[in-house]
């Protein structure tokens, strides 16, 4: 009876814990953000074939560079603070339902800052590993893109985001060229040589993570290229 018991309560703790990460995830997902823009593309006679998938670091790509993005007719996917668990449950829906021909998928930034909370980071890799393969599955050519450089991530005080950026980027890297996908390697290019992102040349954000217009055409200048080559 007491085995039975503590079996029972053992079920019912990490039921609970479950129950509210799951919670944490599904509440933050917003799936309404791009309602109307999504009904419009679906209306729409025109295929829209580039799509960036992302954070807020995609996100503020249209304010600081919106020439960039419309003039290009690419389609903005970005929303902030999400990590890749929030990204990965609304990824048909802002991405496979307009069937693209290539999506530009940036993330993991947010779950190495703990937005919600710590995760290991094959659980990040795997969840960018299920986009891009749930994208090739319905035909779309898919371009990873590194992690920015940051040197810490100020709203969680103590975590030593360089190891850990330099961690995931090699994984993605690796993926990529497992898969025969592009890398994007913005974190070469942006750097300062100690592994944060260039100041005041790329970012004049104070959390020394989102990259200012200058930063953004460092980005555009790498990632356009790869995508005229997979539209081709």
């Amino acid at each position: 009876m007491n085995r039975l018991f503590l079996t029972i309560l053992l079920v019912a703790f990490f039921g609970s814990m479950t129950m509210g990460q799951n919670f944490e995830v599904y509440d933050y997902i917003n799936f309404d953000k791009y309602e109307s823009s999504n009904e419009e593309l679906r209306q729409s006679d025109s295929k829209s074939e580039v799509i960036f998938m992302g954070n807020s670091i995609t996100e503020g790509w249209s304010a600081h560079s919106p020439e960039f993005m419309s003039s290009n007719g690419y389609i903005n996917r970005g929303i902030s603070g999400q990590t890749t668990d929030q990204m990965l449950l609304r990824f048909r829906k802002d991405v496979l339902d307009h069937q693209p021909k290539v999506v530009v998928i940036l993330a993991g930034t947010n779950d190495l800052a703990q937005n919600s909370g710590p995760v290991p980071l094959w659980h990040t890799m795997n969840n960018i590993k299920s986009m891009a393969e749930l994208a090739m599955a319905n035909h779309v050519k898919v371009i990873l893109c590194s992690v920015l450089p940051a040197k810490a991530f100020p709203w969680r005080p103590g975590v030593e985001s360089i190891p850990m950026i330099q961690s995931l980027n090699q994984m993605i890297s690796d993926f990529a060229k497992e898969k025969g996908m592009v890398y994007v390697d913005y974190y070469s290019a942006m750097q300062d040589g100690n592994g944060g992102l260039k100041v005041p040349e790329y970012t004049t954000a104070q959390d020394l993570v989102h990259p200012n217009a200058a930063g953004y055409e460092v980005m555009e200048s790498l990632v356009k290229p790869a995508i005229d080559k997979a539209l081709r």
